[in-house]
């Protein structure tokens, strides 16, 4: 993505030029000082010395906003506060009245690269030394002062917000990233526990008699075959209990492939009508849920990729038939298509995977759009027949 979100740094030269955009737009207000440089009758000097002065203010004053949320010392920014107000002052005793807005800016500035703690003196200070400054120049001192100091303290405490913000939005997101960075330690752990529980035994067992069979060899061969027969048997167990371990792993579950079948949907400009809340799974079988859930994912990835569709419809129904309660799902669009590549792929294999869990899948073009059905039995030990 080319935007740059609350908190973080820009990391291309598009996002630095947004940055920039958005922070510079507001330099429009130093147009007073500008048109008195062009139309103030100054000397020559005096017209390069104030476009050189203006310049480094307007550096010095960005270089500081691009600081907001960083993590650096505090006295750097200080000295650089410090040397922009006294800038800002030598310019308007110099040049005039015009240049006493730098100070808005001066503000503004303190507000966003210091601290909560010093922004709130260095504000009304920097305010403070304009309202000082405005009654020491000639014009109209009182309206002057009005028409700046509010802007000066509303701006430098508005920036202070901004910078809280900020940093509030750097702690959550790392606080994001933590929590994701645990979770993925713990499913570890618990993988590595789950693995240590399932081959921990079977391993000592097969190292044990592996080596009786070892000593057995030489003289007793019936009985180093019998152990080398044993060895075969526990470690087929051991591989069916691994995969049957790394299928669970992988099983997908009906409730979170509904919630992503509703995020993806509306990612997609898909208007989704889909249940709210966890689906009714009781004694429906681990192996239907996933056949179902399977069907699920199938079928939102082919509205979303093939179909065109403004809307898609899920459904799920609890229902009792002549071969027993059966659960179905019903996922259908208002689009021109939605098979995707036809039954050759992905309809054949939700077919088969439908097929072994004992269910049945229907799919095919409506008045509509396209419609797919999927049915699975809703208790242990039921089958359901093609016309279910």
């Amino acid at each position: 993505m080319s935007d740059v979100g609350i908190g973080q740094r820009p990391e291309n030269a598009r996002q630095r030029t947004v940055k920039s955009l958005w922070t510079g737009i507001w330099l429009i207000y130093l147009s007073a000082p500008v048109t008195d440089l062009v139309s103030g009758g100054h000397s020559a000097g005096a017209v390069v010395a104030g476009s050189l002065g203006l310049a480094g203010f307007v550096v010095w004053y960005m270089m500081l906003l691009f600081r907001t949320g960083r993590r650096d010392q505090v006295r750097p920014v200080l000295i650089s506060l410090a040397a922009l107000a006294a800038e800002s002052a030598l310019l308007v005793l110099t040049l005039g009245q015009e240049w006493l807005v730098l100070f808005v800016y001066v503000s503004i500035a303190s507000g966003s690269a210091l601290p909560l703690r010093l922004s709130r003196w260095t504000v009304p200070g920097a305010s403070a030394l304009m309202a000082l400054l405005t009654l020491t120049v000639p014009g109209d001192r009182w309206s002057l002062l009005g028409g700046l100091l509010i802007p000066a303290l509303l701006g430098g405490f508005a920036m202070t917000g901004v910078r809280e913000l900020v940093r509030t939005t750097i702690a959550l997101r790392e606080a994001r990233a933590t929590v994701a960075q645990l979770a993925a330690n713990e499913e570890r752990l618990r993988l590595a526990r789950d693995l240590h529980d399932l081959l921990g035994h079977s391993l000592s067992l097969i190292t044990l008699k592996s080596e009786l069979a070892g000593r057995m060899l030489p003289g007793q061969p019936e009985k180093a075959a019998q152990q080398v027969a044993d060895i075969e048997q526990v470690s087929r167990q051991a591989l069916v209990d691994v995969r049957e371990a790394v299928t669970g792993y992988r099983r997908p579950r009906l409730a979170d492939e509904l919630a992503g079948a509703r995020m993806a949907l509306t990612a997609a400009g898909v208007a989704p009508d889909v249940p709210a809340g966890p689906p009714d799974l009781a004694g429906v079988p681990e192996e239907c849920e996933s056949a179902l859930a399977w069907a699920l994912r199938e079928a939102v990835t082919n509205v979303v990729r093939h179909s065109g569709a403004r809307t898609c419809a899920v459904e799920l129904l609890r229902r009792q038939t002549l071969e027993g309660p059966v659960l179905e799902l019903t996922v259908e669009d208002d689009g021109s298509g939605g098979a995707g590549d036809g039954p050759g792929n992905g309809l054949t294999g939700l077919t088969e995977r439908l097929t072994k869990a004992g269910g049945t899948l229907e799919a095919g073009g409506t008045r509509r759009g396209f419609r797919l059905v999927a049915r699975v039995p809703g208790a242990e030990g039921a089958v359901l027949g093609s016309g279910a």
